[in-house]
């Protein structure tokens, strides 16, 4: 009993420093605004009678997580009040999406749902650039070899945030007016804001002197980082953007026909919700757990291997579920196994990504990369179903399986070239 106590302890020890419970509480103040955005608002449209394809439009107000690079220059360039570079603009986005989020919470959707779409793109808008100097923060309080366990603690509390958003959004507007629920979500940016004030100003380094430098030599800075003797190696940093772009686009395209797949095959909606959102968040924080741990003792290198390996294997499980049909117990195994294989995976991608920005330039670098890495959710949900009608759901997901080596082997071509 006691070695066993012994060894919980000595795996969760890593997790229960200062810097990893102030980079979990980040996560989950950063889990909270989309779910806002997304599931309690498309609820609360319905409940109020607005129609679908109105409803189908609220999606674009998402898009300022796919742009949020164009305006991260400005968090890398200015200081603004005495907290610091990465604290004060925290601050600052904390108490704005505070504010936007008790504003949508006020507003009429039956009376004006253009006001209604102004202020969910506010609280997007804010909830990115709390999103851009939360990664930039994680980044530079973080040692290297400390990322991919900072990235594990994040996406604990991300995973946490959106379910209390989400699910626990839904519970509660079955209880209270969405004016309430809103209003109760605003209240968790104050923790966010508590967390701020408490946490420390990462280590101060060079900062970019103009706004053009702002903009430009993160760009610059890396496409010239790494050099041949004495030209610059442009294949690498273009070698290190296609595995971005490629190492999750399999375990993407998968999920991108999902909630379809199930339902084809003779799942009811009760038994989707109710395995993929409970099996599926556990074995996510069970493998975001797992893939920190792990990447400390085999290293961030061994551990994108292995777990691209174990995603393309996971994905596999579809096929097999195609296969078997209506199967409820070999659905919770695929669910389980390919949530389990995305944590682990997501957690080394974000720790890889961290180590591949430079600190003076983290916040553009950084949301840049995480736009990248966003691509293929964007582009290739659209064509999944072209894929799906030619191939048949089998052969669809054995090809999403495959799909992910050329990211593997890109990988060990980097591995040559600098330290991973």
């Amino acid at each position: 009993m006691r070695n066993l106590k012994e060894k919980l302890y000595s795996s969760f020890s890593p997790y229960m420093t200062r810097k990893m419970l102030v980079t979990q509480a980040m996560g989950f103040v950063s889990g909270v605004p989309l779910l806002l955005t997304i599931t309690l608002l498309q609820a609360w449209l319905t409940d109020e009678g607005i129609s679908k394809s109105t409803i189908g439009l609220f999606a674009l107000v998402g898009l300022p997580y796919s742009l949020k690079f164009l305006w991260a220059p400005i968090f890398d360039r200015y200081v603004i009040n005495r907290f610091g570079r990465r604290r004060g603009w925290l601050l600052v986005t904390q108490v704005f999406l505070a504010i936007s989020i008790i504003a949508l919470g006020m507003s009429n959707p039956g009376m004006n749902t253009y006001n209604v779409a102004v202020l969910a793109l506010l609280v997007a808008f804010f909830s990115a650039s709390q999103d851009i100097v939360i990664d930039a923060y994680r980044r530079e309080s973080l040692d290297n070899e400390e990322q991919a366990l900072g990235a594990s603690a994040y996406v604990l509390g991300y995973r946490i945030g959106a379910l209390a958003a989400g699910a626990g959004g839904l519970i509660l507007a079955d209880f209270f007016t969405y004016q309430v629920v809103y209003g109760i979500m605003a209240s968790i940016m104050v923790f966010g804001i508590m967390i701020t004030l408490i946490s420390e100003e990462p280590r101060k380094v060079s900062e970019p002197t103009t706004f053009i430098s702002a903009v430009k030599n993160p760009f610059i800075e890396f496409f010239t980082r790494h050099k041949s003797g004495l030209n610059t190696n442009i294949s690498v940093p273009i070698l290190i953007l296609l595995f971005i772009l490629l190492y999750k686009v399999g375990d993407t395209m998968a999920h991108s026909l999902s909630t379809n797949f199930y339902l084809d095959i003779g799942f009811n909606k009760t038994e989707i919700g109710t395995v993929v959102k409970v099996f599926g968040l556990i074995a996510t924080l069970v493998g975001a757990f797992i893939g920190g741990l792990l990447s400390i003792k085999i290293g961030l290198y061994k551990s994108l291997i292995s777990f691209g390996v174990f995603q393309a294997i996971a994905t596999l499980g579809f096929a097999v579920l195609a296969i078997v049909g209506n199967e409820i117990s070999i659905l919770m195994i695929v669910i389980s196994l390919e949530n389990l294989a995305a944590g682990m995976g997501y957690t080394a991608y974000l720790a890889f990504i961290a180590n591949m920005t430079n600190k003076e330039f983290t916040a553009t670098q950084f949301a840049l990369m995480t736009a990248l890495m966003s691509m293929p959710r964007t582009l290739l949900s659209g064509t999944s179903g072209f894929l799906v009608e030619g191939l048949g759901w089998e052969l669809y997901f054995i090809f999403c399986s495959l799909i992910a080596f050329p990211a593997l082997i890109i990988l060990a071509r980097l591995k040559r070239s600098f330290k991973i």
